[in-house]
């Protein structure tokens, strides 16, 4: 059985699973339970694609050109860093108004985190898509 179609299953699997889990969820009215149920499944989809995605891109690269598992790593540490700067410069306040349940410290941090990665990405891509343009305009005279 070639890996394409052990992806093709695998998909499948996780399709179905998906759906099982959200006409659960609609069938029970998203109840707390079948939205933790939701957002569980949403985080372990995400997680694993993440891990998988990484594990392939290093036994693509290693296989292919063992020297460009360099470029990943320094890649991945930039990210690493990226991240910790997004983390110290959240300021874990609460929210202004709020009135609900106390919210705990480690949850506000890591919002913040979230939303300044959110804002420098957005950042950047503005960025980028400016610079395409002046580059492509200077390139087409």
């Amino acid at each position: 059985m070639s890996y394409g179609k052990i992806t093709k299953y695998i998909l499948w699997l996780l399709l179905a699973v998906s759906a099982v889990v959200a006409i659960w969820s609609y069938a029970v009215s998203f109840t707390d339970k079948a939205v933790d149920s939701l957002l569980y499944w949403a985080y372990a989809l995400a997680i694993v694609g993440i891990v998988v995605t990484i594990i392939i891109a290093i036994v693509v690269s290693a296989i292919n050109n063992p020297k460009s598992l360099l470029k990943m790593l320094i890649g991945l540490a930039a990210i690493a860093v990226i991240v910790a700067v997004a983390y110290v410069l959240a300021p874990g306040t609460p929210a202004v108004g709020y009135v609900g349940a106390e919210v705990p410290a480690s949850t506000l941090k890591l919002t913040d985190t979230i939303l300044n990665l959110t804002y420098f990405t957005c950042g950047v891509a503005i960025v980028v898509i400016i610079a395409g343009l002046i580059v492509n305009a200077v390139r087409n005279k």
